[in-house]
């Protein structure tokens, strides 16, 4: 029985290591410049944001590639990178 829960343990053990971790990306817009960027959390909004565009972007990539779609139809006045 003991065997059993050993084993039970590491493969436990086993599956949460091999489970990648989730970095969650978010843009945002700036009140005071009109400027915008990617955050890296997307659950804490930095100071002086006026609004989220894109929540729980998968990668720091496409949130980038977010922004130049944001630049693209003018609703940010800059990128900040």
């Amino acid at each position: 029985m003991k065997g059993l829960v050993f084993a039970m343990g590491v493969a436990a053990l086993g599956c949460a290591a091999v489970t990648p971790a989730s970095a969650d990306f978010a843009v945002v817009k700036f009140k005071d410049t009109g400027y915008c960027r990617a955050w890296y959390d997307h659950t804490a909004k930095p100071w002086g944001t006026a609004q989220v565009l894109w929540v729980k972007v998968n990668t720091w990539d496409t949130a980038q590639t977010k922004g130049g779609y944001a630049m693209k139809h003018k609703w940010c006045k800059g990128w900040d990178k």
